[in-house]
């Protein structure tokens, strides 16, 4: 037995009809030449023309949309998560370079207003357990400051191998910012705050607040009124 494949008949419309009235049971076949090029022409109209509901809707339009669910914040979220989300969306330019403080800082690279977000502190959340064996691990490796930050009572935020540039900034006694602790999705972040307008160039500071002791560590950010000690 043998089986002829269906002859394929062309509509008045240009569009092919299958005889079987399934287009996968007839197998493939050729286009023609001028069929091809009018498919493509059609095409081509199609992508430079588009329909006039969506003609307004350029570039830019994304950025309408960014800035929309930004201030869909302000409605339910404090101003500290609005900030938050503001500086994910666009990072502060800023850059880490030899200080006259204390070794390395970190600097401006553009005009800061006041009360702006500058930079999140990054690093691993441990408890002061772990805190207290890797303070003395890192003294034995001969790494002599210390990156860690207090969050709460049970949690420190230790950026000494995996942090970023948050951890050179020095501290001094007269600061251009401050540190604080904000809640994100139910989790606890320290954010460096500007307090004053900060100029290109200028060191990002913030005061340490380290605790009293009897051995004291020398400050040196030179500022008019130094308490002359870190602790």
């Amino acid at each position: 037995t043998s089986f002829s494949t269906p002859k394929k008949k062309k509509r008045d419309d240009g569009m092919r009809e299958h005889v079987t009235g399934c287009a996968r049971s007839e197998g493939y076949y050729k286009i023609d030449k001028k069929d091809k090029l009018k498919y493509l022409n059609n095409s081509r109209a199609f992508a430079e023309e588009p329909p006039a509901d969506t003609q307004v809707r350029t570039c830019s339009a994304d950025c309408w949309e960014q800035r929309r669910l930004l201030s869909s914040f302000t409605g339910s979220c404090d101003s500290d998560l609005l900030k938050f989300n503001q500086l994910k969306f666009r990072k502060k330019k800023l850059k880490f370079c030899k200080s006259h403080i204390h070794d390395w800082g970190l600097f401006a690279m553009e005009p800061i207003a006041a009360d702006e977000m500058v930079i999140e502190y990054v690093g691993q959340n441990i408890r002061q357990v772990i805190a207290d064996m890797r303070e003395k691990r890192y003294e034995d490796e001969g790494i002599g400051s210390s990156y860690m930050f207090r969050v709460d009572h049970d949690t420190i935020i230790d950026a000494t191998k995996c942090g970023n540039f948050a951890r050179f900034i020095n501290h001094s006694c007269n600061p251009n910012c401050y540190a604080k602790v904000i809640t994100v999705e139910s989790q606890k972040k320290i954010v460096i705050y500007s307090k004053q307008h900060i100029n290109v160039n200028e060191e990002i500071t913030y005061d340490y607040k380290f605790p009293i002791e009897d051995v004291k560590i020398p400050c040196l950010c030179g500022s008019e009124n130094c308490r002359g000690t870190l602790n």
